[in-house]
């Protein structure tokens, strides 16, 4: 195996220089010592520093004394002020190429000019830059972004330290049309394009590229970018631990690079442990180092890629592990890549040493059965409830996976009211009891009725509690019987005799209320032992014949509608919602044999009051009185005009003339 070393790698100027400046605090120090977020990207060395006594901090408001690093990367002005603010004493690490970078922007943008930056908006380095052109500058990191831009006057064009020169140049290059104006600079660190140009050169050449960084450093993730570009083997690794070596002994050659922010000690590691691959020692020793897996046995391992159909692991075995998307859930629409990422810890169950191709088959999901199946069996035992989601309908009742595990409903358990349509049910998360369950036969049947019944009897419970003869409540009319309507208070059934649907007498219910009518009751009397609640309706208004006898005297002339026809008479429902007897000789001053020769059910009458029974509650009524007293009026209004007439004389008339 042959190792080439990139020319150019590990520490640049800034990191070293940054680090030196740290470690003169940490030797010299007295008091506390804080770094304003980490140091540098490599998680190793801010560990290390942390050992030694500096403390990485988010919030500035946390300490009132001590010493503050600005890291490398350098801070907004605004944050700097406020450290100032502060009275902290400021050890300023920022890189000398990012500090200059900080001036330029400052400058162009106090002569007028719009700060446009290339890079990543979310990057340290460049909200950095960006608070030294109060945050105003607009910030590129794609051909598309530029496209959104708007034509400006003067544009200052500059760029993240650690950006491919590609990248900038194809981005600036757009941008001139952007402005009348257009200064670009191009700050990428002159480490940065060494660094780059020289991991380009040894991928060219390589079998493999190890790319030695942190996962979250930026510089380091654009040397993997330029790896693969030129090699189709790269690993990304922040420490030899990292890198698969039973992988490696695959590939002849391989090149080695490393990011602005990785250590010496870790680089040499790396070479140091490559170089005594060969040596059969060396390969006993990382032979033994390897975890001795057996089928079945629950191992930890670490996330190296996942897509949307799979998830590879890194094991610690001589061979990768993978997880397929069938051994992650038993949710047909799980999808890996919203459940882990590169880097995650991980548990898995062991399932098959070789899948033919050299991959350890590993499953999550049956580690995740495993420990479901006692979760579910101390629910069981303890008759709690679970939620279960609905997956399908099948014969007989409904396929639902709860903790994983697929379970059965019998239909005659999906609920305490019957459903025609299961259907209805699909894609639903219910609470649900276990009705059995079988480990060694994976057999989990659970019940969404027991559940249903139980809500309902603390409902139940809550209703009847809540009674009081004489107070009102709320109702849902459920179905009608000849003698009354039934009412549901909220899982209890209450009865509207039909005496008390209303005031009037009625032949059946469906005459006031109908199925689904929502309606507000009085409580009349109820008997929780016979399970019986008594409810009126008319008793929510007032008694018709009590507002009549208000209103209404003997000699009135009142409206109606002509609800019954009898061979003697017409009963006529007064507006003011009681009943009075219009007799056949009342109807017409000529002669009829029945009110049905000329009345009909539902026609409007007018009529007078002749008679009030108020012990027997009955009412007399006369259509033909208002006929007589209408011709009466109009006998009378004829005989004042033909008296006038009569007694006129023709002194009156030469009197009116005068």
């Amino acid at each position: 195996m042959k190792i080439i070393m990139a020319d150019n790698a590990g520490f640049c100027f800034g990191v070293k220089r940054a680090m030196d400046i740290v470690n003169n605090e940490i030797n010299n120090i007295d008091g506390k010592l804080y770094s304003y977020g980490p140091l540098i990207h490599n998680p190793q060395v801010v560990d290390s520093l942390e050992q030694k006594g500096l403390k990485a901090i988010k919030d500035l408001s946390k300490i009132n004394e001590g010493k503050i690093i600005i890291r490398s990367h350098g801070i907004p002005k605004y944050e700097e002020d406020k450290m100032i603010d502060l009275k902290l004493s400021i050890v300023d690490c920022t890189c000398p190429y990012v500090k200059a970078v900080h001036k330029r922007v400052e400058n162009y943008m106090n002569k007028g000019y719009n700060i446009v930056i290339i890079g990543n908006s979310k990057h340290p380095e460049v909200i950095g830059i960006n608070g030294w052109c109060n945050n105003k500058a607009l910030i590129v990191e794609n051909i598309k972004s530029v496209e959104q831009l708007p034509f400006m006057d003067k544009v200052c064009v500059v760029a993240q330290t650690t950006i491919t020169k590609e990248k900038f140049d194809t981005i600036s290059k757009e941008i001139k049309a952007k402005a009348s104006i257009v200064e670009i600079f191009n700050t990428i660190c002159k480490a940065t394009k060494e660094r780059q140009e020289s991991a380009a050169t040894v991928a060219k050449i390589s079998d493999a590229m190890v790319v030695i960084g942190g996962y979250k450093s930026s510089n380091t993730l654009k040397l993997v970018e330029i790896s693969k570009k030129y090699c189709k083997n790269v690993f990304h690794i922040e420490t030899i631990k990292d890198l698969p070596l039973q992988e490696v002994l695959k590939f002849n050659t391989i090149g080695i690079t490393a990011g602005a922010s990785t250590p010496d000690w870790i680089i040499k590691e790396a070479i140091e442990t490559m170089d005594n691959l060969n040596n059969n020692e060396m390969m006993e020793a990382i032979e033994s180092s390897f975890t001795q897996i057996r089928r079945g046995d629950v191992i930890k391992g670490k996330v190296i890629f996942t897509t949307n159909n799979e998830i590879m692991v890194n094991i610690n075995y001589k061979s990768d592990g993978i997880i397929t998307k069938d051994e992650l859930s038993n949710d047909p629409d799980v999808n890996p890549k919203e459940l882990y990422k590169e880097g995650d810890e991980i548990e898995v169950y062991v399932v098959k040493i070789d899948d033919g191709e050299g991959n350890v088959v590993l499953s999550t999901k049956r580690l995740e059965e495993i420990k479901n199946w006692e979760l579910l069996e101390d629910v069981f035992e303890n008759e709690g409830t679970v939620q279960a989601k609905v997956l399908r309908v099948v014969k007989g009742g409904l396929i639902a996976l709860t903790k994983g595990i697929n379970a059965f409903i019998p239909a005659s358990h999906a609920s305490v009211n019957y459903t025609s349509d299961l259907n209805t049910f699909k894609g639903e998360i219910l609470d649900v009891k276990i009705l059995d369950l079988d480990k060694q036969k994976r057999r989990l049947v659970l019940s969404r009725k027991k559940v249903e019944v139980e809500e309902l009897r603390a409902t139940q419970e809550k209703v009847w509690n809540s009674l009081e003869i004489g107070s009102t409540i709320e109702g849902i009319v459920q179905r009608l019987t000849n003698f009354g309507a039934f009412v549901d208070l909220g899982g209890v059934d209450g009865l509207i005799h039909i005496s008390d649907l209303s005031w009037n007498k009625i032949k059946h219910p469906s005459q006031v209320v109908n199925p689904g009518d929502k309606v507000e009751v009085e409580i009349l009397d109820f008997n929780r032992d016979k399970n019986r609640i008594s409810l009126g309706l008319k008793q929510m208004t007032e008694e018709p014949w009590k507002v009549f006898e208000g209103n209404i005297e003997i000699g009135n002339v009142i409206q109606g509608t002509v609800v019954n026809l009898l061979d003697f008479g017409a009963f006529i429902r007064l507006d003011e919602g009681v009943d009075g007897l219009l007799h056949v000789s009342q109807i017409s001053k000529e002669h009829i044999d029945k009110p049905s020769s000329i009345l009909n059910i539902g026609d409007r009458v007018t009529v007078k009051v002749i008679d009030i029974n108020k012990e027997e509650r009955k009412i007399s009524l006369s259509m033909k009185d208002v006929q007589n007293d209408k011709l009466d009026k109009k006998d009378s209004s004829e005989e004042i005009i033909e008296k006038d007439e009569e007694d006129v004389t023709i002194g009156d008339l030469i009197n009116n003339h005068q």
